[in-house]
């Protein structure tokens, strides 16, 4: 299965696709210089699959590429900056 992430701005969201579908996203918003997720979901068929994390890491790491503040507003995102320290420098 090809597996990827991609920002679709004219919905301010990531998308996952999951060969070229669209199996999950992480809603966002631009608010005062930086990027706030506010929510985020797996299709309930692709569940289970460790695909949220994959959502999670490819959309900060294009944030981070982008020199972007995040605030993950979403809960499944704050859990996944919590256990990564690795995206500390980029939480507004």
């Amino acid at each position: 299965m090809d597996v990827t992430v991609q920002d679709n701005p004219a919905r301010h969201r990531f998308e996952l696709l999951l060969d070229g579908e669209v199996g999950g996203f992480a809603d966002y918003r631009d608010r005062d210089g930086a990027v706030v997720v506010v929510h985020s979901e797996v299709d309930p068929a692709h569940r289970g699959r460790g695909l949220g994390g994959v959502l999670a890491r490819r959309t900060l790491d294009t944030l981070r590429e982008r020199g972007a503040k995040v605030v993950p507003a979403c809960p499944f995102f704050a859990r996944y900056v919590a256990d990564h320290p690795e995206y500390d420098a980029i939480v507004a």
